[in-house]
């Protein structure tokens, strides 16, 4: 499912993303869409008429929902609002550009090679502005948590710690909560071991504050 576009970066690894609203398809994605710890994939090679398509030189990047901020420009307007209501802008003036809206932000934390292969690590490739932000199907995050032995692999734990910045240990603990329910019976004592160090860092940093 697409849920937004990649409208600028703050590094390599931090892409930040508009959600797609009512302006730009008819069905735009609900709140449970793009929650905090969401696995998403971006298309770094936009398909004809706006849709994402795979083809020798698409390239997808594994990412994970870390921040979000609502945008609002009307809230710093003072005075009388004159403007329509997005609804009536839709009709009357559709190519209205909609200037509320959702940012998200994307940390990336692997890629797809062209052979289908899901690797754990900082992709090389450049993603590009108003490339596509899918949601991961939940085989495909499970398949990207798996070595080649079959085992609980989570070797960007320290890219997270590095970058996700105050973010960091809620967001490996959502990302736990998930691969408890699609893993748990075979890497539940890993799992475990991971959740009680990631609480008392978050223990340790509570009392520094």
């Amino acid at each position: 499912m697409l849920i937004a576009k990649i409208v600028k970066s703050n590094s390599h690894v931090d892409y930040v993303g508009r959600v797609l609203d009512h302006l730009e398809v008819p069905d735009p994605p609900s709140p449970e869409h793009y929650r905090f710890g969401q696995f998403v994939s971006i298309r770094s090679s936009p398909g004809r008429n706006g849709a994402a398509e795979h083809s020798q030189e698409s390239y997808d990047s594994v990412g994970i929902i870390y921040n979000s901020l609502l945008v609002n420009p009307d809230y710093d307007r003072m005075g009388p609002r004159l403007s329509a209501p997005i609804e009536i802008n839709a009709v009357f003036s559709p190519d209205l550009l909609n200037e509320q809206g959702v940012l998200i932000g994307v940390l990336l934390v692997g890629w797809r090679d062209r052979d289908g292969r899901l690797h754990q690590g900082i992709p090389r490739t450049v993603i590009p502005a108003n490339s596509d932000i899918l949601i991961m199907p939940e085989d495909e995050v499970h398949s990207f948590h798996l070595d080649k032995s079959g085992k609980l692999a989570l070797h960007y734990y320290p890219h997270v710690m590095t970058h996700a910045g105050q973010f960091a240990q809620q967001l490996l603990l959502g990302v736990l909560e998930q691969l408890e329910d699609m893993c748990g019976d075979v890497s539940g004592p890993e799992i475990a071991l991971l959740r009680r160090t990631l609480n008392w860092q978050l223990v340790f940093q509570n009392k520094s504050l």
